[in-house]
């Protein structure tokens, strides 16, 4: 049996399960929205996708190290971020995917795995 379990350093913040309001991020339960950083995860203050604004995603922006990716979990479904948004988002240097929260979550430990510099903004499922 083949073990798929993706290498990542143990100082880093990794999603390992969500569901009912709720992530698990390095083992700790945490309800409501999160975002993920390689070093640390934050509450996040979001709770409606269509609401979003370039200020919700400031502690992203001025992350140190910067991410050189947001994954942002759009909830139970993947929606379309709006195009003035992304393009506020491109212009302070952060580049954001927006997939449904699941995919987020899993996108996450891959790239994470793969040494990238990526977060991730989820809303909850």
């Amino acid at each position: 049996m083949a073990d798929i379990t993706p290498i990542i350093p143990s100082d880093r913040q990794v999603i390992d399960g969500y569901g009912d309001g709720q992530f698990c991020v390095s083992g700790k339960w945490r309800t409501g929205a999160v975002v993920v950083l390689p070093d640390r995860t934050q509450p996040w203050e979001a709770t409606d996708f269509s609401a979003l604004t370039v200020d919700d995603f400031a502690m992203v922006v001025g992350a140190q190290p910067r991410v050189e990716l947001l994954l942002l979990g759009s909830g139970a479904k993947m929606q379309l971020l709006p195009k003035a948004l992304r393009q506020s988002l491109r212009e302070a240097g952060l580049v954001v995917e927006v997939m449904d929260t699941g995919a987020a979550c899993r996108t996450y430990n891959v790239l994470l795995a793969e040494g990238r510099r990526v977060g991730a903004a989820l809303l909850p499922v």
